[in-house]
C-alpha cells in the first residue's frame, strides 16, 4: 500500500488520504493532542463519521501531524 499523505486544511485540522487520494479520516487538534478521526462515504456520498476502512483506529491519538507517524500507527485498511 502506499503511505497515507496529509493535507492541510487549517491550523487545527489536516486531512488524511490513501495513496490514491481517497479520504479516509482527519488529525484534529484538541487541545494539546492530535487525534485522528476515521470517516467513511456512504453509497449516496455522504460523510459517515467514525467510519471507513480506519473505523477501528477512529480517535488514535498523536503527538503531532506526522504523515510516516500516521502511517505506521493506522497500518492497512480494513
Amino acid at each position: 500500500m502506499a503511505p497515507l499523505t496529509l493535507r492541510l486544511v487549517n491550523s487545527n485540522v489536516h486531512s488524511v488520504h490513501l495513496g490514491d487520494g481517497t479520504h479516509v479520516g482527519n488529525l484534529k487538534r484538541i487541545g494539546a493532542i492530535w487525534k485522528f478521526k476515521a470517516v467513511g462515504y456512504d453509497a449516496d456520498g455522504s460523510v459517515l463519521p467514525g467510519g471507513g476502512p480506519f473505523t477501528d483506529q477512529h480517535n488514535t491519538p498523536f503527538a503531532e501531524p506526522d504523515a510516516q507517524q500516521v502511517h505506521a500507527a493506522l497500518g492497512e485498511p480494513g
